[in-house]
């Protein structure tokens, strides 16, 4: 039965997608009477006249995304490096900041899951950082850092803290007592307990806190790379759309959500591995 239900899924997924192209090829495809005259195209030429910009269809936007892929790693200067390179880019950045966010929020949600007084004494200062844009540190971390790498490193830094500490304290308060006292009763260490008994039944709140901060960390690093520059999908994506290639801004921009879908799923096949059971 479910795998009756996933099949006509991906079939019902499939007729959808070639329904919105085809819409979508339909709607963009230039009407005839919009063909360039030849005093027209002299128009164009003597920047007399502007040709009207127009969204790609789907067959040019294939078309222009084989010829990327084809060579995702070719480097023509700054300004002109393949898919590949500016999404490596990207990715670096990202997985640094997010597992440099991970080792100093994932002890901190412990500390402050076992602790109430830890909590109280904590949280005010949680509350007010939490809401706080993480573009907002852009303009100080460039002028503390002054390297704009590593100021969007710890944008990434930033946006990744707060799922997980807030998910890790949950999940850890959140633990039975009676497994704590139980430990306690086999008198086991303080550390030993968090090892043994509150970290495997946190561990599925952790992940999906995590999971949550993969994807802030993922939209956050396109928004910064448009404001610092470089190399990255985000630079690229304002690049493209300076240079008005339509075709290349929709291609990155499906990069964009395939690449932050293959993170998600990443985080979620670990996070069904590390299910709890009581």
């Amino acid at each position: 039965m479910k795998a009756s239900i996933s099949l006509r899924a991906a079939i019902l997924s499939v007729v959808l997608l070639v329904l919105l192209l085809v819409v979508w090829e339909v709607l963009c495809r230039v009407p005839a009477s919009a063909a360039v005259s030849a005093d027209d195209e002299y128009a164009l030429l003597m920047g007399e006249a502007e040709q009207e910009a127009r969204v790609p269809p789907p067959s040019v936007v294939l078309a222009h995304a084989y010829a990327e892929l084809s060579q995702p790693f070719y480097d023509n200067g700054p300004n002109d490096k393949g898919i590949g390179i500016q999404l490596a880019h990207s990715l670096y950045r990202v997985l640094t900041g997010y597992l440099l966010a991970a080792l100093v929020a994932i002890p901190i949600g412990f500390v402050i899951g076992m602790s109430p007084l830890m909590y109280r004494a904590l949280n005010p200062f949680i509350q007010i950082l939490r809401p706080i844009s993480p573009l907002a540190w852009m303009p100080l971390a460039l002028f503390v850092i002054k390297d704009s790498q590593t100021s969007a490193i710890f944008v990434i830094f930033i946006c990744s803290v707060w799922p997980m500490l807030l998910n890790t304290a949950f999940g850890v308060a959140g633990v039975r007592r009676d497994w704590i006292n139980v430990a306690r009763t086999h008198e086991l260490s303080p550390l030993r307990t968090a090892f043994s008994v509150i970290l495997p039944a946190a561990m599925p709140t952790i992940l999906t806190g995590m999971r949550i901060s993969v994807g802030i960390a993922w939209l956050v690093i396109v928004a910064a790379e448009m404001l610092v520059g470089g190399t990255g999908i985000g630079y690229y994506v304002w690049n493209e759309w300076n240079n008005l290639n339509l075709a290349s801004v929709i291609f990155s921009i499906l990069m964009i959500g395939v690449v932050g879908m293959l993170l998600d799923l990443l985080l979620g096949s670990v996070a069904r591995l590390v299910s709890y059971q009581e």
